[in-house]
């Protein structure tokens, strides 16, 4: 039974991108291993640890594998993380782009890395998941280090690695909700001036620019970042549409920036580093 392994590292906003169709990230060492199992029968099941939307994930499958080998093929998709999932970490365009590495290299499909990212960003419209395909997503997730992108043509406007050694901390309030994301256009000249700076290679100015507009949208404290700068923050800012908080920092002041998130609010809170590199792929 041939089976196809795919480590996958997820990543962080740097700005973005549903109030002008254009983002920016910054890749993390968050893991995500996809295990696609392909045997004789018909259609697609999976385990459901890590995996909140099986629906998205079998839509995935059938954007790539072609309908004749779908009805004489049963793909079992099987998820291991250490990536929460549902909380701003790319965790969506993660297993999607995963998936469909898995399923290129499965079936021999040939297609190429544009190809495979276009597909994610498609089928993340198509199951609503997203509002601009998050093709910033899936190319920070891809790629590593900083990606800015135009969402609206799924462009990829810079990619550049981040050769500073430094660490990511992440919190995931317990209690935080998600506020409805459209809000995010009132503030879209805001998010425009941000992307800009990540533009021009000022990714830690554009974060926090990105982290000081989400935390007035999204109802959390401002106060929050300005704190998190004071004790050696380089950047902050929500990921995604929350509810994740994450903090740019060196080595000397994790602790320090810990304290700072744990005193503001009850959460989880994560230590990690920052990923330059694609994502490993095996035949099994």
């Amino acid at each position: 039974m041939p089976v196809v392994k795919v480590v996958m590292n997820g990543a962080i906003s740097i700005v973005n991108a549903v109030a002008t169709g254009k983002g920016a990230t910054l890749g993390t060492s968050l893991k995500t291993t996809i295990l696609v199992h392909s045997s004789r029968g018909e259609g697609v099941s999976m385990n459901d640890q890590n995996i909140n939307n099986p629906q998205f994930l079998k839509l995935i499958t059938k954007q790539i594998v072609p309908f004749n080998i779908l009805q004489n093929t049963h793909l079992h998709i099987s998820v291991d993380s250490n990536m929460p999932i549902g909380c701003g970490l790319k965790s969506s365009s993660v297993l999607s782009t995963g998936i469909l590495m898995a399923c290129n290299k499965l079936f021999k499909l040939e297609l190429s890395e544009s190809q495979l990212l276009n597909t994610s960003a498609v089928a993340s419209l198509k199951a609503g998941v997203s509002l601009t395909g998050a093709y910033d997503d899936a190319c920070g997730c891809y790629y590593g280090g900083f990606i800015v992108t135009d969402n609206v043509k799924n462009k990829i406007i810079k990619s550049e690695k981040c050769i500073q050694q430094l660490s990511v901390v992440i919190f995931i309030p317990k209690y935080q909700k998600r506020c409805h994301i459209n809000s995010l256009k009132k503030l879209d000249f805001v998010f425009h001036r941000a992307w800009l700076l990540a533009k021009n290679s000022n990714y830690w100015n554009a974060m926090t620019l990105n982290g000081m507009a989400t935390a007035l949208i999204f109802d959390s404290s401002p106060d929050l970042i300005i704190s998190l700068l004071e004790k050696g923050a380089i950047a902050a800012s929500t990921s995604g549409n929350g509810t994740a908080i994450a903090a740019i920092t060196k080595q000397p002041n994790l602790n320090t920036i810990k304290n700072v998130f744990t005193s503001y609010a009850e959460g989880e809170t994560l230590l990690t580093s920052i990923n330059n590199n694609k994502p490993q792929i095996h035949e099994l």
